[in-house]
Protein backbone atom coordinates (compact mmCIF):
# COMPACT_ATOMS: atom_id res chain seq x y z
CA UNK A 1 0.00 0.00 0.00
CA UNK A 2 2.92 2.20 0.76
CA UNK A 3 4.42 1.66 -2.74
CA UNK A 4 1.17 2.53 -4.54
CA UNK A 5 0.57 5.49 -2.52
CA UNK A 6 4.09 6.46 -3.61
CA UNK A 7 3.71 6.31 -7.11
CA UNK A 8 0.30 7.99 -7.56
CA UNK A 9 2.10 11.22 -5.66
CA UNK A 10 4.92 10.99 -7.79
CA UNK A 11 2.63 10.86 -11.35
CA UNK A 12 0.72 13.89 -9.59
CA UNK A 13 3.82 16.07 -8.86
CA UNK A 14 4.61 15.38 -12.10
CA UNK A 15 1.27 16.43 -13.67
CA UNK A 16 1.11 19.59 -11.62
CA UNK A 17 4.67 20.43 -13.06
CA UNK A 18 3.90 19.78 -16.42
CA UNK A 19 0.62 21.86 -16.36
CA UNK A 20 2.18 24.71 -15.08
CA UNK A 21 4.91 25.05 -17.80
CA UNK A 22 1.92 24.22 -20.28
CA UNK A 23 -0.79 26.74 -18.89
CA UNK A 24 0.78 30.15 -20.39
CA UNK A 25 0.20 28.12 -24.11
CA UNK A 26 -3.44 26.43 -23.59
CA UNK A 27 -5.03 29.58 -21.89
CA UNK A 28 -5.60 31.58 -25.08
CA UNK A 29 -7.58 28.14 -26.32
CA UNK A 30 -10.15 28.04 -22.83
CA UNK A 31 -10.33 32.34 -23.26
CA UNK A 32 -13.60 34.16 -23.83
CA UNK A 33 -13.90 35.76 -26.92
CA UNK A 34 -14.70 38.78 -25.79
CA UNK A 35 -11.05 38.62 -23.96
CA UNK A 36 -9.06 37.64 -27.23
CA UNK A 37 -11.35 40.00 -29.52
CA UNK A 38 -9.86 42.97 -27.32
CA UNK A 39 -6.23 42.15 -27.94
CA UNK A 40 -6.78 42.09 -31.51
CA UNK A 41 -8.85 45.43 -31.42
CA UNK A 42 -6.18 47.11 -29.90
CA UNK A 43 -3.91 46.23 -32.80
CA UNK A 44 -6.55 47.04 -35.46
CA UNK A 45 -6.94 50.38 -33.70
CA UNK A 46 -3.15 51.66 -33.61
CA UNK A 47 -3.04 54.54 -36.50
CA UNK A 48 -0.80 54.75 -39.27
CA UNK A 49 2.06 57.43 -38.96
CA UNK A 50 2.48 59.11 -42.42
CA UNK A 51 3.94 62.32 -43.88
CA UNK A 52 1.97 64.77 -46.63
CA UNK A 53 2.68 67.64 -48.45
CA UNK A 54 -0.37 70.64 -48.80
CA UNK A 55 -0.92 71.85 -51.78
CA UNK A 56 -0.57 75.56 -52.86
CA UNK A 57 0.22 77.96 -55.54
CA UNK A 58 3.51 78.18 -57.32
CA UNK A 59 5.09 79.68 -61.09
CA UNK A 60 6.01 77.93 -63.08
CA UNK A 61 7.12 77.87 -66.87
CA UNK A 62 6.22 75.86 -69.47
CA UNK A 63 9.83 75.11 -71.51
CA UNK A 64 11.47 73.52 -74.49
CA UNK A 65 15.10 72.69 -73.89
CA UNK A 66 17.46 72.80 -76.99
CA UNK A 67 21.09 73.90 -78.16
CA UNK A 68 22.37 76.99 -80.01
CA UNK A 69 25.26 79.36 -81.21
CA UNK A 70 25.88 82.43 -79.90
CA UNK A 71 26.22 84.52 -83.66
CA UNK A 72 27.46 88.03 -83.66
CA UNK A 73 24.74 91.16 -84.44
CA UNK A 74 27.00 91.78 -87.62
CA UNK A 75 29.37 90.33 -89.12
CA UNK A 76 32.05 91.17 -92.17
CA UNK A 77 35.03 89.70 -93.45
CA UNK A 78 36.82 92.95 -94.14
CA UNK A 79 38.48 93.23 -97.91
CA UNK A 80 39.30 95.81 -100.20
CA UNK A 81 38.02 96.83 -103.67
CA UNK A 82 41.04 97.70 -105.14
CA UNK A 83 44.35 95.82 -105.86
CA UNK A 84 47.56 97.29 -104.95
CA UNK A 85 50.16 98.07 -102.49
CA UNK A 86 49.30 98.83 -98.60
CA UNK A 87 50.36 101.92 -97.31
CA UNK A 88 48.91 102.11 -93.98
CA UNK A 89 47.11 100.19 -91.70
CA UNK A 90 45.47 102.11 -88.61
CA UNK A 91 43.67 99.65 -86.50
CA UNK A 92 44.85 97.25 -83.53
CA UNK A 93 44.34 94.07 -83.37
CA UNK A 94 41.20 93.02 -80.72
CA UNK A 95 40.25 96.79 -80.33
CA UNK A 96 36.77 98.41 -80.68
CA UNK A 97 36.43 100.62 -83.72
CA UNK A 98 33.65 103.07 -84.76
CA UNK A 99 32.01 103.28 -88.41
CA UNK A 100 34.03 104.91 -90.75
CA UNK A 101 37.28 104.78 -88.86
CA UNK A 102 39.69 104.33 -91.79
CA UNK A 103 41.36 100.73 -91.25
CA UNK A 104 43.41 100.72 -94.30
CA UNK A 105 45.19 102.68 -96.55
CA UNK A 106 46.53 101.14 -100.74
CA UNK A 107 48.86 103.17 -102.67
CA UNK A 108 46.79 106.00 -104.41
CA UNK A 109 49.82 107.83 -105.50
CA UNK A 110 48.77 107.19 -109.61
CA UNK A 111 44.99 108.30 -108.44
CA UNK A 112 46.00 111.32 -106.79
CA UNK A 113 47.55 112.70 -109.82
CA UNK A 114 45.09 112.17 -111.99
CA UNK A 115 43.04 113.66 -110.04
CA UNK A 116 45.26 116.81 -110.04
CA UNK A 117 45.00 117.03 -113.66
CA UNK A 118 41.55 116.88 -113.78
CA UNK A 119 40.86 119.84 -111.33
CA UNK A 120 43.29 121.83 -113.34
CA UNK A 121 41.51 121.24 -116.53
CA UNK A 122 38.19 121.40 -114.64
CA UNK A 123 39.60 125.39 -113.11
CA UNK A 124 40.75 126.38 -116.65
CA UNK A 125 37.53 125.02 -118.15
CA UNK A 126 35.14 126.91 -115.69
CA UNK A 127 37.30 130.14 -115.98
CA UNK A 128 36.81 129.89 -119.86
CA UNK A 129 32.73 129.49 -118.83
CA UNK A 130 32.42 132.24 -116.65
CA UNK A 131 34.11 134.62 -119.03
CA UNK A 132 31.78 133.30 -122.08
CA UNK A 133 28.76 133.50 -119.62
CA UNK A 134 29.81 137.40 -120.01
CA UNK A 135 30.44 137.58 -123.46
CA UNK A 136 26.41 136.01 -124.05
CA UNK A 137 24.94 138.53 -121.67
CA UNK A 138 26.28 141.32 -124.46
CA UNK A 139 26.09 139.11 -127.11
CA UNK A 140 29.44 138.61 -127.83
CA UNK A 141 28.96 134.70 -128.45
CA UNK A 142 26.08 132.69 -129.71
CA UNK A 143 24.10 130.44 -127.20
CA UNK A 144 25.98 126.94 -129.08
CA UNK A 145 29.27 128.31 -128.56
CA UNK A 146 28.67 128.76 -124.34
CA UNK A 147 26.50 125.54 -124.00
CA UNK A 148 29.86 123.45 -125.65
CA UNK A 149 32.07 125.55 -122.95
CA UNK A 150 29.47 125.01 -120.27
CA UNK A 151 29.32 121.12 -121.62
CA UNK A 152 32.78 121.09 -121.40
CA UNK A 153 33.09 122.16 -117.37
CA UNK A 154 30.50 119.17 -116.48
CA UNK A 155 32.55 116.63 -117.96
CA UNK A 156 35.25 117.89 -116.03
CA UNK A 157 33.77 117.63 -112.70
CA UNK A 158 32.41 113.96 -113.76
CA UNK A 159 35.93 112.67 -114.10
CA UNK A 160 37.05 114.59 -110.95
CA UNK A 161 34.28 112.41 -109.17
CA UNK A 162 34.92 109.10 -110.74
CA UNK A 163 38.57 109.78 -109.37
CA UNK A 164 37.22 110.20 -106.07
CA UNK A 165 35.23 106.89 -106.21
CA UNK A 166 38.26 105.35 -108.01
CA UNK A 167 40.35 106.54 -104.58
CA UNK A 168 37.20 105.93 -102.14
CA UNK A 169 38.17 102.39 -103.30
CA UNK A 170 41.55 102.49 -101.70
CA UNK A 171 40.06 102.90 -98.61
CA UNK A 172 38.77 99.96 -96.30
CA UNK A 173 36.63 101.78 -93.72
CA UNK A 174 34.53 100.19 -91.06
CA UNK A 175 30.78 99.40 -92.44
CA UNK A 176 29.85 99.34 -88.91
CA UNK A 177 31.17 99.84 -84.81
CA UNK A 178 32.18 96.82 -83.38
CA UNK A 179 35.27 94.74 -82.92
CA UNK A 180 38.32 93.89 -84.96
CA UNK A 181 39.66 90.71 -85.00
CA UNK A 182 43.37 89.28 -86.00
CA UNK A 183 44.91 91.13 -89.24
CA UNK A 184 46.01 89.10 -91.63
CA UNK A 185 48.55 91.62 -93.83
CA UNK A 186 51.15 94.05 -93.25
CA UNK A 187 52.43 97.06 -94.61
CA UNK A 188 53.91 96.71 -97.82
CA UNK A 189 51.46 93.75 -98.85
CA UNK A 190 50.06 93.43 -102.13
CA UNK A 191 46.05 92.68 -101.84
CA UNK A 192 43.29 92.20 -103.90
CA UNK A 193 39.59 92.32 -103.90
CA UNK A 194 39.71 88.20 -102.38
CA UNK A 195 42.44 89.31 -99.41
CA UNK A 196 41.59 88.85 -96.42
CA UNK A 197 42.53 91.45 -93.73
CA UNK A 198 40.54 91.07 -90.51
CA UNK A 199 37.35 90.95 -89.44
CA UNK A 200 35.11 92.98 -87.83
CA UNK A 201 31.93 92.07 -85.33
CA UNK A 202 29.50 93.84 -83.35
CA UNK A 203 29.15 91.72 -80.09
CA UNK A 204 26.74 93.90 -77.92
CA UNK A 205 24.20 92.73 -78.50
CA UNK A 206 24.52 89.15 -80.12
CA UNK A 207 22.35 86.46 -81.70
CA UNK A 208 21.46 83.28 -80.08
CA UNK A 209 20.64 80.70 -82.75
CA UNK A 210 18.53 77.80 -81.99
CA UNK A 211 15.86 74.97 -83.18
CA UNK A 212 12.74 73.32 -81.89
CA UNK A 213 10.96 70.41 -82.80
CA UNK A 214 8.06 70.97 -85.72
CA UNK A 215 5.61 70.04 -83.11
CA UNK A 216 6.24 73.15 -81.35
CA UNK A 217 5.65 74.98 -84.02
CA UNK A 218 1.58 76.69 -82.85
CA UNK A 219 3.61 77.77 -79.58
CA UNK A 220 6.33 79.95 -80.12
CA UNK A 221 5.79 83.43 -81.41
CA UNK A 222 7.86 86.61 -81.45
CA UNK A 223 8.44 88.16 -78.41
CA UNK A 224 9.15 84.58 -76.36
CA UNK A 225 11.69 84.68 -73.80
CA UNK A 226 14.95 82.48 -73.12
CA UNK A 227 17.04 81.81 -70.90
CA UNK A 228 20.90 80.39 -71.81
CA UNK A 229 24.32 79.32 -70.41
CA UNK A 230 27.91 78.73 -72.67
CA UNK A 231 30.53 77.34 -70.99
CA UNK A 232 33.06 78.70 -68.90
CA UNK A 233 30.96 81.59 -67.86
CA UNK A 234 28.58 80.39 -64.36
CA UNK A 235 25.91 83.52 -64.97
CA UNK A 236 22.65 82.42 -67.14
CA UNK A 237 21.77 84.97 -69.52
CA UNK A 238 18.29 86.01 -71.11
CA UNK A 239 17.28 86.97 -74.56
CA UNK A 240 14.32 87.54 -76.68
CA UNK A 241 13.06 85.61 -79.82
CA UNK A 242 12.89 87.92 -82.69
CA UNK A 243 12.55 86.04 -85.97
CA UNK A 244 11.48 82.83 -86.92
CA UNK A 245 12.47 80.94 -89.82
CA UNK A 246 9.18 80.75 -92.76
CA UNK A 247 10.26 77.05 -93.41
CA UNK A 248 10.54 73.65 -91.28
CA UNK A 249 13.43 71.75 -92.67
CA UNK A 250 12.76 68.73 -94.09
CA UNK A 251 15.47 66.66 -93.25
CA UNK A 252 15.58 67.52 -89.66
CA UNK A 253 11.99 68.31 -89.12
CA UNK A 254 12.87 71.33 -86.86
CA UNK A 255 12.24 75.22 -86.72
CA UNK A 256 15.41 77.73 -86.70
CA UNK A 257 15.00 80.25 -84.15
CA UNK A 258 16.42 83.63 -83.54
CA UNK A 259 16.73 85.61 -79.97
CA UNK A 260 18.92 88.61 -79.28
CA UNK A 261 20.80 89.41 -75.95
CA UNK A 262 22.67 91.84 -74.41
CA UNK A 263 26.73 91.25 -74.27
CA UNK A 264 27.64 94.72 -72.37
CA UNK A 265 30.74 93.29 -70.56
CA UNK A 266 31.22 90.60 -73.67
CA UNK A 267 31.56 87.03 -72.08
CA UNK A 268 29.48 85.79 -75.22
CA UNK A 269 31.70 85.12 -77.87
CA UNK A 270 30.23 84.53 -80.69
CA UNK A 271 30.43 80.80 -82.42
CA UNK A 272 30.02 79.55 -78.63
CA UNK A 273 27.59 76.30 -77.59
CA UNK A 274 24.92 77.48 -75.73
CA UNK A 275 22.65 75.34 -73.57
CA UNK A 276 19.23 77.12 -74.67
CA UNK A 277 15.51 76.83 -72.09
CA UNK A 278 12.65 78.53 -74.29
CA UNK A 279 10.22 79.99 -72.14
CA UNK A 280 6.73 79.41 -74.18
CA UNK A 281 4.24 80.39 -71.74
CA UNK A 282 4.05 80.90 -67.71
CA UNK A 283 1.74 80.18 -65.13
CA UNK A 284 1.15 81.65 -62.19
CA UNK A 285 -1.24 79.89 -60.30
CA UNK A 286 -0.28 76.14 -61.27
CA UNK A 287 -0.65 73.17 -58.37
CA UNK A 288 2.58 71.41 -58.53
CA UNK A 289 2.75 67.84 -56.50
CA UNK A 290 5.97 65.77 -55.56
CA UNK A 291 6.57 62.69 -58.20
CA UNK A 292 6.61 60.64 -55.18
CA UNK A 293 2.94 61.77 -54.46
CA UNK A 294 1.32 60.51 -57.37
CA UNK A 295 0.74 56.55 -58.27
CA UNK A 296 0.62 55.04 -61.22
CA UNK A 297 -2.48 53.22 -62.63
CA UNK A 298 -3.75 51.43 -65.82
CA UNK A 299 -4.34 54.78 -68.27
CA UNK A 300 -5.02 56.66 -65.20
CA UNK A 301 -3.00 58.13 -62.06
CA UNK A 302 -4.09 58.86 -58.18
CA UNK A 303 -3.54 60.27 -55.10
CA UNK A 304 -3.94 59.75 -51.26
CA UNK A 305 -5.66 62.79 -49.69
CA UNK A 306 -6.51 62.64 -46.27
CA UNK A 307 -9.26 64.61 -45.28
CA UNK A 308 -11.24 64.37 -41.28
CA UNK A 309 -7.81 62.52 -40.21
CA UNK A 310 -8.84 59.50 -43.29
CA UNK A 311 -7.72 58.23 -46.30
CA UNK A 312 -9.70 59.08 -49.95
CA UNK A 313 -8.38 58.00 -53.33
CA UNK A 314 -8.78 60.82 -55.65
CA UNK A 315 -7.89 60.26 -59.72
CA UNK A 316 -6.00 63.59 -61.06
CA UNK A 317 -4.69 64.93 -64.49
CA UNK A 318 -1.27 66.11 -64.80
CA UNK A 319 0.48 68.74 -67.39
CA UNK A 320 4.06 70.20 -67.41
CA UNK A 321 6.44 68.01 -65.21
CA UNK A 322 9.54 69.40 -63.53
CA UNK A 323 12.63 66.94 -62.47
CA UNK A 324 10.92 66.70 -59.17
CA UNK A 325 7.42 68.16 -59.45
CA UNK A 326 4.43 67.44 -61.82
CA UNK A 327 1.67 70.15 -62.46
CA UNK A 328 -1.76 68.88 -61.24
CA UNK A 329 -4.66 70.15 -63.83
CA UNK A 330 -7.69 68.10 -61.73
CA UNK A 331 -8.41 66.10 -59.21
CA UNK A 332 -7.46 67.95 -56.16
CA UNK A 333 -7.65 71.42 -55.09
CA UNK A 334 -5.57 74.16 -53.63
CA UNK A 335 -5.17 73.34 -49.62
CA UNK A 336 -5.93 69.51 -50.44
CA UNK A 337 -3.12 67.41 -48.28
CA UNK A 338 -1.60 64.67 -50.39
CA UNK A 339 0.30 61.61 -48.71
CA UNK A 340 3.80 61.34 -50.27
CA UNK A 341 4.86 58.28 -47.90
CA UNK A 342 3.14 54.61 -47.00
CA UNK A 343 1.18 54.87 -50.21
CA UNK A 344 1.61 51.06 -50.72
CA UNK A 345 -0.06 50.34 -47.13
CA UNK A 346 -2.92 52.62 -46.52
CA UNK A 347 -6.47 52.20 -48.40
CA UNK A 348 -9.21 54.81 -48.19
CA UNK A 349 -10.93 55.03 -44.85
CA UNK A 350 -7.76 54.35 -43.10
CA UNK A 351 -7.33 56.87 -39.90
CA UNK A 352 -3.92 58.32 -40.44
CA UNK A 353 -1.41 60.39 -38.09
CA UNK A 354 0.46 62.87 -40.08
CA UNK A 355 4.15 63.67 -38.78
CA UNK A 356 5.40 65.57 -41.15
CA UNK A 357 3.51 68.42 -43.47
CA UNK A 358 5.14 70.99 -45.67
CA UNK A 359 3.50 73.37 -47.85
CA UNK A 360 4.38 72.45 -52.18
CA UNK A 361 5.59 75.60 -52.46
CA UNK A 362 8.16 75.20 -49.81
CA UNK A 363 10.00 72.14 -51.22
Amino acid sequence: MGRVTKRIITITIVLLIFGALAYPKVKPLFSSPSESGGQSSSQQNRVMQVEAVELDYETIEDRIFSSGTVQANELVELTAEASGIITGIYFDEGREVSRGDLLVKINDSELQAQKQRAEYRLNLSEQREERQRRLLERGGISQDDYDATLNEVNVFRAEVRLIDAQIEKTEVRAPFSGLIGLKYVSVGSYITSTTRIASLQEVNPVKIDFSIPERYIPRVQIGDLINFNVQGVDSTFTGEVYAIEPRVDPETRTLQIRALSENRGQVLYPGAFANIVLILDQIDDALMLPTIAIVPELNAQKVFVVRDGKVEESRIRTGIRTSEKVQVIDGVSHGDIILTTGLLQVRPGMEVEITDLKKTSEI
